[in-house]
């Protein structure tokens, strides 16, 4: 397997900071025209950031907002990828279901946080299962497309060999599907931490979305401002700390040019 030349990772490095820079003065250009109740500028985003870390209650926030898209997304995962599965290997259960995926595709996160809040109240509930509703499908889908890309013949031939279903499983359709599984489950991810703001906007007492609307209801612009780089820096972390070295892991087998 090939590794990054020293030389790419310190031009990708240094690509990176000049982006940065320069987006951190097109902000500071733009705020200096505009009120600062509209647009605060990055200095005083950061005095607010320090203004949150020293309220007690960021890391707070911070992790029960983390907990709840994560529950959500690990529950989206338990169901859907099966019935990903299940529906790619057999046609007519997938023919007879495909309709209702497609409603379910159709309904909005903030008509299932409507229908969470109705069911479950002002509770960690409310947000999972908004996550869940909009990840699952998506988890969903892209491993019933991944299951519907393995060759028959391989799977007959298997069988040929005697091979349980297990064996099948883990040997044939696994290795086919992982794929499409991860791509669909950082999709999915991804949305799940959107969707989450929506429900903790408007059915929870705590979490980032409750803190955003607080500091929106109370016009201060700065911490919204705050909230939403930590976000993006949260993010951003996740995906160069976690899901990037995780899919360098589960497909090192792969050959690369």
């Amino acid at each position: 397997m090939s590794t990054v030349p020293r030389s790419s990772f310190a031009s990708t490095i240094a690509q990176r900071v000049v982006l940065v820079v320069m987006l951190l003065t097109l902000w500071w250009l733009a705020s200096l025209r505009m009120p600062q109740f509209v647009l605060p500028g990055p200095l005083r985003v950061a005095h607010a950031f320090v203004g949150l870390l020293q309220s007690g209650t960021f890391f707070n926030d911070l992790g029960i907002t983390l907990y709840r898209v994560v529950g959500g997304f690990l529950l989206a995962a338990a169901v859907g990828a099966p019935l990903g599965i299940a529906l790619g290997s057999n046609p007519r259960v997938a023919h007879f279901f495909e309709p209702l995926l497609s409603i379910v595709n159709t309904v909005s996160s903030a008509i299932w946080a409507v229908f969470a809040i109705i069911w479950f109240g002002i509770s960690n509930s409310t947000t999972i299962f908004v996550v869940f509703m909009t990840a699952m499908p998506l988890i969903l889908t892209n491993v019933w497309q991944g299951a519907l890309t393995v060759d028959s013949n391989h799977v007959e031939l298997a069988r040929s060999f005697r091979m349980s279903q297990t064996q099948i499983m883990r040997k044939i359709f696994l290795p086919t599907i992982l794929p499409h599984f991860f791509a669909g489950a950082r999709l999915a991810f991804g949305f799940g931490w959107r969707v989450s703001l929506v429900a903790e906007t408007i059915g929870s007492s705590n979490g980032i979305g409750y803190r955003l609307r607080q500091a929106a209801d109370l016009v201060q612009t700065d911490q919204v401002f705050a909230w939403t780089v930590t976000l993006v820096v949260l993010m951003l972390a996740l995906e160069a700390g976690v899901l990037k070295p995780l899919e360098r892991h589960l497909f090192r087998w792969k050959k690369t040019d």
